[in-house]
């Protein structure tokens, strides 16, 4: 049976859709068969992020409309064989789709897969219940601001009325400059704020998001690492977590930190 993870949020903006795109590359890297599943509808940009919105023919509506099956709607990414695309609609009226609707597609693909991970829409509105009802599991995650933080928090308290099993916390956009020169929250006051245990820092980097613009993944960038630990954290729970500091430590660290807060 797959392990289905919902990944939200909360407020929007803070890189979710980016999370669980690069999560679902890097599971497939380490062997797994992965699944995302967009149910963002209406304003819905995975197969955007993945590079694979060209490839879309049929959409998550269509299978609840009954016009395909989902093996028909899914869409197999060139790159990495073992990931999985069910797309969401441009245009639908999202009223019509329930959370019913989307524990159904996950029954009927259970076996198939080793992870299913659901792209949650921002807010807590009837997306955000879609979007839970078929998980048992829940990645929330927030950036190191503090409206971020305290409309994730709304979400953990919403997840308790869900047969959610386990709840992870992921800190994306994560400065190590900042960090180190005390101008942004930390990640212990982060942890302490949400009481959810720590799976993964993803540090603020250029090419991922570059990514989302032109649809490419990129393996080679510096948030590769972090993706990698988080992609074994979430399957082995461990409790490997990236040091975006590194590269600011020491003499040639600090004058990273001081060219970078003067560009």
């Amino acid at each position: 049976m797959a392990r289905k993870i919902v990944v939200t949020s909360g407020k929007g903006g803070v890189g979710k859709s980016t999370v669980c795109a690069n999560l679902g590359v890097y599971l497939s890297r380490l062997g797994f068969r992965v699944l995302l599943m967009d149910v963002d509808i209406g304003l819905n940009n995975l197969d955007v992020i993945m590079g694979l919105e060209r490839q879309v023919i049929f959409d998550v509506t269509d299978v609840v409309s009954g016009k395909c099956r989902v093996r028909q709607a899914m869409i197999q990414d060139p790159n990495f064989p073992s990931l999985y695309l069910l797309p969401s609609a441009h245009t639908y009226s999202s009223s019509k789709i329930t959370g019913e609707h989307i524990k159904n597609i996950t029954d009927i693909v259970d076996h198939s897969f080793d992870y299913i991970l659901i792209d949650c829409p921002a807010g807590v509105e009837a997306g955000f219940h879609r979007a839970v009802f078929p998980a048992n599991e829940a990645l929330i995650v927030v950036t190191p601001h503090l409206s971020s933080i305290r409309d994730a928090d709304k979400v953990v308290g919403l997840l308790g009325e869900y047969q959610i099993e386990s709840k992870g916390l992921v800190i994306n956009r994560m400065r190590g400059d900042l960090l180190l020169s005390g101008e942004m929250m930390d990640i212990e006051s982060i942890v302490k704020a949400m009481g959810v245990p720590l799976l993964g820092v993803i540090p603020e980097d250029d090419d991922v998001g570059k990514m989302s613009c032109d649809g490419r993944i990129m393996t080679d960038c510096e948030s590769a690492r972090a993706f990698t630990l988080l992609s074994e954290n979430v399957h082995n729970g461990s409790k490997k977590i990236f040091d975006c500091t590194y590269k600011y430590r020491g003499l040639m660290g600090y004058l990273k930190r001081n060219i970078k807060k003067h560009c």
